[in-house]
């Protein structure tokens, strides 16, 4: 990979608008299929790399971490990450939990990442592609899609060429909208609330999700520190009216607030780092390809993060839309070709709605306030943990090893 500044105009196979965790994996996977990529991020590397920038963290499905494997990063990645070996869903810690726990020979349910570490090791595979050219700190200032290629100038005066045009901005993403995409979308008046945790007794590498008529409340295992220091990460959602002032609280009265909607399931608990908080909402569309114009991740797909299915269904994009291009590329078939872009929308199509639904069903059913849908919720709860077909089910799901599975996500 190199990072360039001097050079006036760049052509590559693709130019991909957004070098995040979905689109520089993009970029990786492109090139192991000997397709080149420009990269364009208006961040800063180092400061995305640096310790305290995010305090978030993400869950890795075992899908995603075949891609992971399949594209080089595993090796370093392998060491940081904390394994999911059950996942405990309760509606207020009432009786009626479900354990999802699978079996010896399905390893985890997933594995949680510090997304700093995610980003460090996806930095360190691209820099030794020479078929990925990064091109950091820059700012689009036209995009153009014709009838042979398309052309993005940067602010700079440099000009970059190529045959397909990928948006991976995010959920803001100004190519989507330029290009006159109109996806569902809306907000859910929520905030999700960011936090690291020490804590007395382990997690036993069980992720928590604990459902209150305010909004999800998740306990995330995280690998414990170099002394033994038991760790896991806080996603707590609450209305946008009261988020202010939960981050306003002192670290005493914060840490009372959590430790009652905890139950003390962990015990004695301390901060670990900052608070941080982001609005959730809503938007997908059903439409993710264009003239010579492709949607990946959050560009095409926010979701409510109540199940940490947002990256992984990102990068069950970017493992579809690799396959497509270098199937593509070996017919002879140009980047930009409509066939292959119409076969990645239909590809794509079925899972992201199934999952996006799903997420915005989950968050609005566990939002009902009162004895009657509690009662409901925990009746459901308890028949699934006593039906091994549907756990199953719902385990594959959360796995991504679910339906017809791109090669980069098979193990």
């Amino acid at each position: 990979m190199s990072n360039v500044a001097a050079e006036q105009s760049l052509a590559g196979d693709v130019v991909i608008l957004g070098g995040g965790l979905v689109g520089m994996t993009l970029a990786i996977g492109l090139a192991k299929q000997g397709l080149s990529s420009l990269v364009v991020d208006s961040s800063d590397p180092a400061a995305q790399t640096a310790e305290g920038f995010d305090g978030r963290a993400s869950a890795i499905s075992t899908a995603s971490w075949n891609l992971y494997t399949n594209l080089g990063m595993a090796e370093a990645l392998a060491p940081k990450g904390c394994p999911i070996d059950a996942i405990a869903v309760t509606d207020s810690l009432k009786p009626g939990r479900i354990d999802f726990r699978p079996g010896a020979e399905d390893g985890s349910l997933g594995r949680m990442y510090a997304n700093r570490d995610l980003r460090m090791a996806m930095y360190d595979v691209a820099a030794r592609e020479s078929l990925i050219t990064f091109l950091p700190n820059a700012q689009v200032a036209t995009r153009e899609r014709g009838e042979h290629g398309v052309a993005v100038t940067l602010a700079d005066g440099r000009v970059l060429k190529g045959s397909l045009l990928v948006a991976a901005e995010g959920r803001r993403s100004p190519t989507r909208d330029e290009a006159g995409f109109t996806p569902a979308r809306w907000d859910y008046g929520h905030r999700a609330i960011i936090a690291g945790l020490t804590h007395e007794r382990s997690h036993e590498n069980t992720a928590w999700e604990i459902f209150y008529p305010a909004g999800p409340f998740a306990l995330l295992p995280l690998l414990d520190e170099a002394d033994g220091t038991h760790r896991s990460a806080l996603v707590w959602t609450v209305a946008e009216k009261d988020a202010a002032g939960v981050l306003a609280l002192g670290e005493t009265a914060f840490l009372a607030e959590v430790e009652k909607r905890m139950g003390g399931v962990f015990g004695k608990i301390a901060l670990n780092g900052p608070r941080s908080s982001y609005p959730l909402n809503f938007h997908h569309t059903a439409k993710v390809v264009d003239h010579r114009l492709a949607l990946v991740g959050d560009a095409a797909h926010g979701m409510h993060p109540i199940a940490g299915q947002g990256l992984n269904v990102g990068l069950r994009d970017v493992a579809a839309l690799v396959e497509v291009l270098a199937e593509g590329a070996r017919l002879g078939l140009e980047p930009g070709d409509a066939q292959l872009l119409a076969r990645y929308e239909r590809w794509r199509a079925a899972d992201t709605f199934m999952v996006a639904a799903a997420t915005d069903v989950l968050t609005r059913l566990f939002g009902l306030r009162g004895r009657l849908p509690s009662m409901v919720r925990r009746f459901g709860m308890a028949g699934v943990q006593r039906l091994p077909t549907l756990k199953r089910w719902f385990m594959d799901e959360a796995r991504g090893m679910s339906g017809k599975l791109p090669e980069l996500l098979k193990a």
